[in-house]
């Protein structure tokens, strides 16, 4: 091989590796530019999911089965907050150990939504968070049907990188199915007879479900807006007091959290009521029975039909 062959070899296998050089660097410049939504609650999570699809990566902080009151994040999803390009969270005090994250998250430019803080939010009406905002709003799908909409807007003005067209057709689609489940919720609500539209729950949840199809709180087992709180006993003989009386077939308890408070209460009511559990604030794993916010509320309709109805 002559000098000027092996010369020309040379100078290829160094454009060749120059290439693949380029061709890696691009490719890691890509993967680290890749757009970036993290999300406080599963609940949010699955939302902002539908909504964004394969246009950004989407992290959730909360796992299945979780407290979204109690649950913490570690210190590299606290770093990941900060790095995002949007933080979407519940707010109106719901993600009690989380909130200083989203504010150092914001502190350090990056943009965030307090979607329960967008929706019309209601306020407490009565236990120890009485005039308080209620953050609870996805038990009503017609807030959360707004709040999709919300997070596309959001996700297109401060997600660089993302395909505009395709969010919004994406919000769009999975507001229709929103509707949809509005729909057969008020269909089902409507088998109960207007006497039994009475509920009492674990804790003070089921507010926005309760005005948007008709039904009146009773009480909560425990007399707060969040399941760190704690019923005493003279909470409990009141509660049981207004359970005699409006005869109710039914407490609906947390599926994720214990019922033995529930259970108390039934046996301190004096009256033959069911305990029905409900998925009230968080998703489950797959195969659970409320992998997603729809199979979620489809599931509690059906409970909260049947429970008060079967007698």
């Amino acid at each position: 091989m002559t000098a000027t062959r092996r010369a020309g070899n040379v100078s290829l296998l160094l454009l060749l590796l120059l290439c693949l050089l380029a061709t890696a660097t691009g490719c890691a410049t890509e993967q680290r530019h890749r757009p970036s939504v993290v999300v406080t609650t599963n609940i949010l999570g699955d939302l902002t999911r539908n909504v964004v699809g394969d246009e950004a990566e989407v992290t959730v902080l909360m796992q299945p089965g979780a407290d979204p009151h109690s649950f913490g994040v570690s210190a590299p999803q606290a770093a990941a907050m900060e790095q995002a390009d949007l933080v979407v969270h519940n707010g109106l005090g719901l993600e009690e150990n989380v909130l200083r994250h989203v504010e150092a998250a914001r502190a350090s430019g990056v943009s965030t939504l307090a979607v329960g803080e967008s929706v019309d939010p209601m306020t407490y009406s009565g236990g120890e968070s009485a005039g308080r905002p209620d953050p609870h709003f996805w038990t009503d799908p017609v807030r959360v049907r707004k709040a999709v909409r919300l997070i596309g807007d959001r996700v297109v003005r401060h997600v660089e990188g993302v395909d505009a067209a395709t969010v919004r057709k994406n919000a769009e689609r999975y507001g229709a199915e929103l509707a949809g489940l509005h729909t057969s919720m008020g269909d089902a609500f409507a088998s109960v007879p207007a006497d039994r539209r009475r509920l009492v729950t674990n804790h003070h949840v089921f507010g926005y479900l309760a005005d948007r199809y008709g039904f009146r709180v009773v009480g909560a087992v425990i007399p707060s807006g969040t399941t760190l709180a704690s019923p005493s006993a003279s909470d409990l003989d009141s509660l049981a007091t207004a359970v005699r009386k409006a005869g109710v077939p039914a407490i609906f308890a947390d599926s994720s959290q214990p019922d033995r408070l529930a259970q108390v209460l039934k046996r301190e009511s004096g009256i033959d009521v069911d305990v029905v559990p409900l998925f009230s604030e968080s998703l489950t794993p797959k195969g659970q029975g409320a992998a997603t916010y729809l199979q979620m509320m489809r599931a509690n309709t059906e409970a909260i039909t049947e429970g008060l109805t079967s007698r």
